[in-house]
């Protein structure tokens, strides 16, 4: 990597950095000096993560994809990522005025079985379970629906 490289959508700004430099662990004493940057790191991952795409086929004016895949994983044995959302998580309430801490969330990932002979139904492949998803309607606020459907089965 010589030289400048291109600037991705997807790279950290510098008020970005800042705060997340702070929520990252110090590095090890002993052992060789990093030649990758962290923050060369943190961007190639938040490539790797947007793209959806394999290690190889990280971009190659980003670090290895060797060395991106070993702090992610390295990071996640740890809990550095649980560590750093929770505390961006309570700076974002406490920015807001509200509670650091959430005292609820709800999630709704069900499966609804019903009968054979009604509507539109399918199959959760995840869950292995016939039947239908309840309508999703993201733009609730705006006063605008959404109508979700599901995909029908296979008979």
């Amino acid at each position: 990597m010589c030289g400048l490289r291109s600037r991705y959508t997807t790279d950290l700004s510098d008020p970005e950095w800042e705060i997340l430099r702070s929520l990252l662990p110090a590095v090890k004493p002993g052992g060789r000096p990093a030649i990758h940057a962290r923050r060369g790191g943190l961007n190639a991952l938040a490539y790797w993560l947007r793209a959806g795409s394999a290690w190889r086929l990280l971009p190659h004016d980003l670090p290895p994809w060797q060395t991106v895949c070993h702090y992610w994983r390295r990071w996640k044995q740890e809990g550095v990522w649980e560590r750093m959302l929770t505390a961006l998580r309570e700076r974002e309430r406490f920015q807001l005025g509200r509670d650091p801490t959430p005292s609820a969330a709800i999630v709704d990932s069900r499966s609804v079985r019903v009968s054979e002979r009604v509507g539109q139904h399918g199959y959760d492949g995840g869950k292995q379970v016939s039947g239908i998803k309840p309508p999703v309607s993201p733009c609730r606020s705006s006063g605008a629906t959404t109508e979700g459907s599901a995909r029908p089965g296979r008979r």
